[in-house]
Order: C-alpha cells, then sequence, then structure tokens
C-alpha cells in the first residue's frame, strides 16, 4: 500500500542490521574540531533592572524552577516544584522570596545580573555585593550567597498569597482541573506557615476529597473509585527556609502586581556574608552549599557535552542562540516526578503581564496544572531524543504508566474490552479531564468525550509510545516496565473499532480485511473521521516499532486523494487548525527525505488548501517541523528561524502565551524539532542524512543523537561538509 513500507519481519531483520553496520561507520567516521570537553555554552548578562515578574530570568535544578528577577533594587524570586498540585489540579508556587539590602546597593550603574549557563546559577553584582542562586541539581534545594565588602543590613521576606482561603472566580478556574463547571465555594485553600527565629516552615496539605473525586462521579465511573489512581488525595507539599543570619521580625501585608500578599520577614543588623538555604521537601537531603555548588556545576557542565549546535552564520544565530536557551529549561525539571508542562513549565509570572484579562495570582495559567494536553506535550519530549536528554524523558513516560491502570479500567468499563485509552485533555489521574469531557444523556456513550474537538481522539498515546521505542533505539533503555504500557495502548484499536462495526453490522472488517476506523478523528480538527491518516500513520509506525505484525495486518493503507495524503477518506466537519494529513510525514516519518513516494508529501505541503490556509508559526503549529522533513530548506530555514526568534518578554526563550500560556513551551518544543530536522535526519534502513534541510551558504557545528546508539557530529562551512576521523 502507498505510504506502507514493506512487511515488518523483512523491515525489522533489514534495520536491524544495517542500523549496527551504521553505528560502525558513525563512530569510526565522525568527529569533530571542537571536543567534548571544550564546550561552553555562552552566558546571558543583563546590565539593567527589571521592571517587573515578566522581565525575570529561568534558573533551577533537579526538579525545581525559579524566576529570579531585581526590581527597584529588590531581589525577588518565584520558585516552585515540579508535581506542587493542590486539590483543584492547580499547579502552586512555594512562594516569593524578596532580599531588600540596607543602602539599596542593587541600584548603582554597574549592576549585573549573569545567567551562567554553562554551571547553572545566576550571580547579580553592584557595587560591593554580588549574590548567587542556584538549585541543587540531586534533591529540591535552592540557595541564595550574598556577599558584600562591607557590612550591611538587609531584609529576607517570605511572601505568600495563599496567607488565606482565596476564592476562585469562573475566569480564574482556569487554572485549575474545574475549568468552567465551578463548584460553589470553590477555594484555594490556604497553606500553613510557621514563622522561627531563623526558620520558616510552610505546606499545604491537600484535603482527602479533590476534583479527581467530582471527576469519577461526573464520568459514571466512581463505581470503580477504589481501583482507580487519584494523586492529589491527601498530598502534602512542604519546604523550609534557613537563614542563620537573619531573625525573625514580624509580619507585613503588601500587593504585588494584582495579588494581595503577606510577608514573613526576617532582618539581619549587619552582615558581610550569609547563605539562606530553602528546601521545597521535608524529605530533601542535607546537602552543603560548597558541596551542591560544586555537584550542580559538573552536572550542567555535562549536560552541555551531551549535544550542541553552534552557528556563525548571522541569520541562523538568533535560532541557534534561543535553541540552547530553551533547552536550558528543560533541564531545570531534569529529575522531576512529573513531565515539564506545555503552558509555562516551571516559569510562568504573574499572569497580568501575560494580558490584562487575568489579574490573578502568581498560580494561575491556562489549560491548568493537573491537566495534560496531550497534542501539546508531546512537542516538549520529542526533542529531547536528539539532544541526548532520553534520561529527563522517563517522567513523561512514568507519567502515562501510572495512568495505564486507570485507562484500562475505564476501558473494560465503558466498553467491556482490552486495551488502554488514553483520551486529550487528560488528568494525572488518568481520566478525561471533568470540564472537557462534557454532558452525557442517558444512552449515550459514556466512555467518550462529548466535545466537538476531542470526541473519538486516541492517538497521542502512540506518539509516547513510539518515544518509548525511539529511548531505547537511541539510548538503550531499559523500557521492559512499559512493555505492558505499550502493548494496551495498540490493543485498543482492534479491540475498540472491530466491537464498533459489529454494532453496526455484521461483519467487523471491511472487503479487504482491514478495521475500519469510524467514528475517528484527524488530531483535533477533521472530525467524526473515516479512517483518519493520522490514526493509520500512527498504528503502522507503533506496530513496525514494536513487532506487532498481526495488528499491522489489520490497518487500511494511508488514504490518497488528488496525488496528495487526505485527512481521512471522509470526514463530518473541521472544528480546528491543525494539518492531521502531514502527521504521517512527522511524528511518524511515513514520508519523508529518502523514504518512498516523498512526492506525494510534498504535494501535500504545497497544494493542500487546508494545509496552506493553516500554515503558520504560533504556537504549536509544526509546519517548519514538516518543511525540514521534507528537504524544503528554503521554507525549513524561514519557518524555523521565525519560530525560535526571540519571544516579547526579556528572557528571549519566553514565548507569548500562543494558544496555551507563556513563557509557551510546545512552541519552545515544535521549534526544537524543526531545527534539529535541519540539520540530522534518517532513512528508512537508519541511513544518516546530513543537513538535509540546511542552507548550504549557512555554516554550522553539531552533535546530535541518533538511533543505535550513535552520537553523530557533523560540520558544514562554506557549502562543504566535513567529518575528521
Amino acid at each position: 500500500m502507498t505510504g506502507q513500507m514493506t512487511t515488518t519481519e523483512q523491515k525489522a531483520r533489514n534495520m536491524t542490521y544495517t542500523k549496527f553496520l551504521t553505528t560502525l561507520i558513525v563512530l569510526f567516521s565522525f568527529t569533530t574540531t571542537i571536543q567534548a570537553a571544550d564546550y561552553r555554552p555562552t552566558s546571558l548578562t543583563w546590565t539593567t533592572q527589571s521592571k517587573n515578574s515578566s522581565e525575570s530570568m529561568p534558573c533551577g535544578g533537579c526538579d525545581i524552577g525559579m524566576n529570579v528577577w531585581v526590581e527597584n533594587g529588590d531581589v525577588l524570586i518565584y520558585a516552585t516544584r515540579s508535581g506542587w498540585l493542590d486539590e483543584n489540579g492547580t499547579l502552586l508556587k512555594a512562594g516569593r522570596w524578596r532580599l531588600k539590602i540596607d543602602g539599596n546597593p542593587l541600584a548603582e550603574s554597574d549592576f549585573k545580573q549573569t545567567l551562567n549557563l554553562d554551571n547553572g546559577n545566576i550571580t547579580i553584582s553592584a557595587a560591593d555585593v554580588k549574590l548567587q542562586i542556584w538549585a541543587d541539581v540531586e534533591t529540591p534545594v535552592f540557595f541564595i550567597d550574598i556577599k558584600s565588602g562591607k557590612k550591611r543590613g538587609a531584609t529576607l521576606s517570605y511572601e505568600s498569597w495563599r496567607f488565606r482561603d482565596l476564592p476562585l472566580t469562573k475566569a480564574e478556574c482556569q487554572q485549575s482541573s474545574w475549568k468552567w463547571i465551578v463548584p460553589e465555594n470553590c477555594l484555594t485553600f490556604a497553606d500553613s506557615i510557621k514563622p522561627e527565629k531563623s526558620k520558616l516552615r510552610f505546606y499545604h496539605h491537600n484535603r482527602k476529597e479533590t476534583v479527581h473525586d467530582f471527576t469519577m462521579e461526573r464520568e459514571g465511573i466512581d463505581g470503580i473509585k477504589d481501583k482507580l489512581y487519584n494523586p492529589l488525595s491527601m498530598l502534602r507539599m512542604d519546604g523550609e527556609m534557613t537563614a542563620p543570619a537573619f531573625t525573625y521580625a514580624g509580619t507585613a501585608d503588601g500587593k504585588y502586581a494584582s495579588t494581595d500578599y503577606r510577608a514573613w520577614q526576617y532582618k539581619a543588623a549587619s552582615i558581610n556574608g550569609a547563605i539562606i538555604t530553602v528546601k521545597l521537601s521535608a524529605d530533601a537531603q542535607q546537602v552543603k552549599p560548597a558541596v551542591s555548588l560544586r555537584r550542580s556545576a559538573e552536572w550542567w557542565r555535562a549536560y552541555w557535552q551531551r549535544s550542541y549546535i553552534i552557528t556563525d552564520t548571522p541569520e541562523a544565530q538568533e535560532m541557534v542562540r534561543n535553541y540552547e536557551l530553551f533547552r536550558f529549561l528543560l533541564g531545570c525539571n531534569a529529575k522531576g516526578a512529573l513531565p515539564t508542562k506545555f503552558n509555562g513549565g516551571l516559569f510562568t509570572f504573574d499572569p497580568v503581564y501575560v494580558g490584562k484579562a487575568y489579574p490573578f495570582t502568581p498560580d494561575f495559567r491556562l489549560w491548568g496544572g493537573a491537566t495534560m494536553t496531550a497534542q501539546n506535550q508531546r512537542l516538549v519530549y520529542w526533542p529531547m531524543l536528539k539532544s541526548g536528554d532520553t534520561d529527563m524523558m522517563t517522567a513523561q513516560f512514568d507519567t502515562y504508566l501510572r495512568m495505564l491502570p486507570t485507562a484500562v479500567e475505564r476501558t473494560r468499563y465503558y466498553w467491556g474490552h482490552d486495551g488502554a485509552s488514553f483520551t486529550e485533555q487528560i488528568e494525572c489521574c488518568g481520566l478525561p479531564n471533568p470540564a472537557e469531557y462534557g454532558k452525557h444523556k442517558p444512552g449515550q456513550d459514556m466512555g467518550t468525550e462529548r466535545n466537538a474537538w476531542l470526541e473519538y481522539l486516541w492517538d497521542t498515546q502512540l506518539e509516547f509510545c513510539s518515544m518509548i521505542l525511539d529511548a531505547k533505539s537511541y539510548a538503550g533503555m531499559d523500557i521492559e516496565k512499559y512493555d505492558t504500557l505499550i502493548r494496551q495502548c495498540i490493543k485498543f484499536f482492534p479491540e475498540h473499532y472491530r466491537q464498533l462495526a459489529v454494532e453496526r453490522g455484521p461483519k467487523a472488517l471491511d472487503g479487504n480485511g482491514h478495521l475500519v476506523i469510524f467514528p475517528g478523528s484527524g488530531c483535533e480538527t477533521y472530525k467524526q473521521a473515516y479512517n483518519p491518516s493520522s490514526t493509520i500513520a500512527a498504528l503502522i509506525r507503533v506496530c513496525q516499532q514494536y513487532g506487532d505484525t498481526a495488528t499491522l495486518k489489520l490497518l487500511p493503507p494511508i488514504p490518497l486523494r488528488d496525488n496528495m495524503i487526505a485527512p481521512a477518506e471522509a470526514w463530518a466537519r473541521i472544528q480546528n487548525v491543525e494539518t492531521p494529513q502531514l502527521y504521517p510525514v512527522w511524528p511518524w516519518r511515513l514520508y519523508g527525505v529518502g523514504r518512498p513516494d516523498i512526492d506525494i508529501a510534498i504535494n501535500t505541503y504545497r497544494n493542500d488548501a487546508h494545509a496552506l490556509s493553516m500554515r503558520d508559526i504560533k504556537g504549536w503549529k509544526q509546519d517548519n517541523i514538516w518543511a525540514a522533513c521534507l528537504g524544503l530548506t528554503d521554507d525549513a530555514a524561514d519557518l524555523n528561524t521565525r519560530k525560535f526568534a526571540s519571544g516579547p518578554y526579556r528572557y528571549p526563550a519566553f514565548w507569548d502565551q500562543g494558544f496555551d500560556w507563556a513563557p509557551d513551551h510546545n512552541r519552545g518544543g515544535a521549534a526544537m524539532i524543526g531545527l534539529q530536522e535541519m540539520l540530522l535526519q534518517e532513512k528508512e534502513d537508519g541511513e544518516l542524512i546530513l543537513f538535509p534541510a540546511w542552507p548550504k551558504s549557512w555554516n554550522a557545528k553539531f552533535r546530535l543523537h541518533a538511533s543505535g546508539g550513535r552520537v553523530v557530529e557533523a560540520e558544514i562551512k562554506d557549502g562543504k561538509v566535513t567529518t575528521t576521523k
């Protein structure tokens, strides 16, 4: 069939042998004039203070994200930790720290704030004062190291807007899993904050009943509630600030941006050096600041040696620089239990600076904290394969693994068959978001979402299965524990669609012995679709990777129309602005440079009226990736440079909210993928293709990762690709 690559058995044998040979070739052929130990990313320095939190600089490590800025001479820090989810499903910040040094030395004209990418810390200096701020890479702790040439007084404050219960409006509930179905008296409950002489303890302890209990009841599944996963119930998020040079001096109230807060203030009368330690877990290991500083710097230096992209071509420098600045944000959650969120990650700031329509607390973000929009989330994790950061992907993989029992149980409960059904707007408990789930009338299928955008959309679970299988190929990851996840995700489709077919008539398959994928969905866009190409391509690719020949034989061919990939054989309506007819190019790689029938895919990219009308660089748009995967160099260069252009905030890799929230991480992920594909691709048999969509007039060097455990280093200079043995 067109777009389907020989038989799985032959393909598997050929690829295994070819990749083995190609691995040997690469290991002996590709090195570069830049040695691994020599690469150092360039620091980012500001010589003026910031106006507000939107002009903050990121810092972090382990699973902590901080926004650091200096405003009117005060050092301010927002900090949060991956997984700090309250009972409403809001991702909470731990609070805001403020350091005011007497005499306001940081207002001096020699002010400098630097993000030292090479060692992952921030330094701030002016006059005779120097501060160093960093997060430990092994345990959830961050430090503020203060040094002064002369003794000065200082005030350290912990500021919290959750010093009291906060009623949530309908608009504000968008930060939670409630979205627009706001319960009566919906509150963000107050934290417990306990000052001591030179310490402060703070924690948020979730109630037993959470938004997930409501979700189970709303979705008619509370009868098996005891079998389902509820990670929010009784969850405790706690922290401790230790400041030996400071003494507790009472509280003060204030307002920052649009939010009232209470400050717990600590005073130091005369110091020329002090270290403040903040633990974001009561169980965090004790670590001496000097040890933490050293091991954190070592970790970041090793992180930058995994991969790099370098250019001296002016047209490409901003793109390459912002690739690196965004990758830093991803590294800050390298060891998080929960994945980096597509809608701001760990680095959101006061929402009023995103838009005046959001005069809410610093905890606010659109699309929630416990909710995962899978189509967006995947873009944050795909680029980690080529950047060599596969160890960071386990946070996303393990999230699906934790949700798997619920996904299997809901499938059995609603439909009585095997397989795992993960929906698109999915809660961290494994069930559809209760608002997006919609309202059901008696007799309607309770397993599906009554949602015009999300109905019958199950595909994205296959992308994460494909990532898992690629992680094994790229880095030798042990994926045995994910085997059941992959198997159940594949199994859902033949089980479900054969059952639907026999409910409509006597035959489970069509006249060619293939599944009838109806009703289906071409992403969120082509609804009530019959055999959508994105679903078929997903199943083809994952079945080939996994070696599931039985399911592969059941799949219909990719639908074609007018020598183009069709979104589906038929559909009822167009609901969104995606282009699923190009998903067979990426992420599924059935078409592309060095692959069969690329002319069909190029024709789709260039001539499909819907694809053309939807072309954009905004948010999660993927046109930059498709252009690169099809070897369309001019389009790839244009789209990727524009997509990776600096955002509107001071930190260049803080992009506007796009379709979601700021800083927009799915834009950064999609931009990373597009740039990587410009530099390195593989043919069907694993043969490497260097600079497949990179302008010949642009110079570049890179170290990126490829299948078969290969680390590829290459250079293009003055149009010539060179390698050094």
